[in-house]
């Protein structure tokens, strides 16, 4: 599987697009277990600022886990005064499932949350979701580890924090600063994507999703927060490792067999629709070149290894042969996986195969090498045999990027570009048992012909509105835009409660389509 070269079906990042004026931009979820006390304060706090410093509507949820005190009836009193606040039960515990749940069932284009004792600043919470609204970034995270925050908290959690956060760097290359600080936003059409292939329903939920994010390429923006510890948190430190600890190993494990469809993640090139047809440039090239190199020098060392021990006990020719015999099965190996993105199983023989003919041409290079030295010198030192052959192994390389890039992984973008698949959302379509995708090919007579014969998709905001801004904060007066049917009996939370369990019918859901022809009428640049 290539992450990096499927068109994937996700559009390019663009500045969020007009809505109807009762649907809010921002929804912020507050998951909640057993905060009969704190629940009130929190959302009051929340609202006041809210109302006073974010310029687009929004509305605050509710996220009731299962508590066992009077929370629910906290949060059905909030609803009812406030008509920005909304409530949602869960019957389940778990934060991850009841985050899920909601972002699934929200229509707000921003999705964010935070913890119910506002540890976190609310000062950075405009600067949190203002690149996602931009479409600048896919994800947004406070972090509590970056150098101009300012944080007051035990050294035990210090200390855990920081442990944590290592392990990730170390076991699963996250880049990401700080994946526990209970403060973060997405846009929604990355969650409807990316939710799905989330499997952790706890407190594992945030790092899941970020790696899975970081992984697939998406776009994390990092925002530096004040931070202060809450000394009455309920989380069980060593339960929460532990299960945290099993998420590591799972997803882990899942990245190196190349088990998630990480392409459904992967976004266009440029934020203008032109770029997006782009050919005939090389794509990922420098980060192939970087992982060839480290690869390359790893299995270098390794080959040198390999013919050291050989030549005790043979020929310097048998000793080249097996020495490199060994390596270019790792060598090929290695680079399948970590420089040219090739995951699973699928066709790993067939690399294999090719690997070993390129691994003959290096052959050849190498032993032509040690049949000249030879022949020059009837017995040279062995220091000058090493300096030979790692003369030889350079020019070898270079042909072997060249053959792995061009012939053993070719990228297959071009054999795609013809019929890009993008993603297409109904805002009706929640109760749909099975979400549909629509196919474009970039002009503007298909789309026509496409719009024809899938009536029922409605077109795109930019058809409507082309320049109109985003909606502003309704009067507290104003009607809401219908939310989610809170009544237990209805169907509503019921398909809700199957999102957050993992039971829908397809893995992904609709979203917008893209047209890659559309231009801005101003922009005065030289078509292509």
């Amino acid at each position: 599987m290539r992450t990096d070269s499927s068109p994937g079906n996700l559009p390019a990042r663009e500045h969020l697009p007009a809505g109807s004026a009762g649907t809010p931009v921002l929804d912020v979820v507050i998951p909640v277990y057993n905060e009969e006390k704190d629940l009130q304060p929190c959302v009051v706090r929340l609202h006041e600022h809210l109302k006073r410093t974010f310029p687009y509507a929004f509305r605050i949820t509710v996220a009731d886990n299962a508590s066992t005190d009077t929370t629910p009836q906290v949060a059905a009193r909030l609803e009812s005064e406030i008509p920005e606040v909304r409530s949602f039960r869960l019957e389940q515990k778990g934060r991850g499932r009841a985050l899920r749940t909601v972002w699934s069932a929200s229509d707000a284009p921003i999705l964010a949350y935070m913890d119910v004792d506002l540890s976190t600043d609310l000062n950075a919470l405009l600067p949190l979701v203002a690149p996602l609204i931009s479409g600048h970034s896919d994800l947004a995270i406070g972090s509590r580890l970056a150098r101009s925050s300012r944080v007051v908290r035990g050294a035990k959690r210090e200390f855990i924090s920081r442990t944590y956060n290592l392990i990730l760097r170390g076991s699963l290359q996250a880049r990401f600063s700080d994946a526990q600080c209970g403060f973060k936003a997405i846009r929604r059409d990355v969650a409807q994507v990316l939710l799905p292939l989330i499997e952790d329903t706890g407190w594992f939920f945030d790092t899941e999703m970020l790696v899975l994010a970081e992984r697939a390429g998406l776009r994390i923006h990092e925002v530096p927060v004040d931070w202060v510890d809450d000394p009455n948190s309920t989380v069980h430190i060593v339960k929460t490792a532990t299960d945290d600890l099993k998420g590591v190993w799972r997803v882990g494990r899942a990245l190196a067999t190349g088990s998630l469809p990480l392409d459904r993640l992967a976004r266009p090139f440029g934020d203008d629709p032109r770029d997006r047809d782009l050919t005939d440039v090389p794509k990922g090239l420098a980060r192939q070149l970087v992982g060839f190199c480290v690869v390359g020098a790893l299995s270098t060392l390794f080959y040198l290894l390999l013919y050291s021990g050989f030549r005790s006990f043979s020929g310097s020719q048998i000793a080249n042969a097996l020495a490199l015999l060994v390596s270019a099965v790792a060598n090929t190996a290695a680079n399948r996986r970590l420089t040219f993105g090739v995951r699973g199983r699928g066709s790993a023989v067939r690399h294999q195969a090719q690997g070993l003919v390129v691994f003959g041409i290096g052959l050849a290079l190498t032993s032509g090498s040690l049949a000249a030295l030879n022949a020059a010198t009837s017995s040279p030192a062995h220091s000058t045999e090493l300096a030979v052959l790692i003369a030889a192994n350079l020019a070898a390389t270079v042909l072997r990027f060249l053959l792995f890039r061009a012939w053993v992984f070719p990228d297959r973008r071009d054999e795609t570009a013809a019929s890009t698949v993008v993603a297409s959302h109904n805002p009706a379509s929640h109760n749909a048992s099975s979400p549909t995708y629509g196919t474009t090919t970039g002009t503007h007579q298909q789309h026509q012909q496409h719009q024809q014969h899938y009536p029922h998709q409605h077109p795109l905001p930019h058809q409507q509105h082309p320049h109109t801004p985003l909606p502003q904060r309704p009067n507290a007066t104003a009607p809401q835009a219908p939310y989610i049917n809170y009544d237990h009996n209805q169907t509503n939370e019921f398909r809700a409660g199957e999102a957050a369990d993992r039971t829908w019918g397809d893995a992904t859901m609709q979203m917008q389509a893209v047209r890659p022809h559309d231009h801005d009428p101003r922009d005065t640049r030289d078509a292509r």
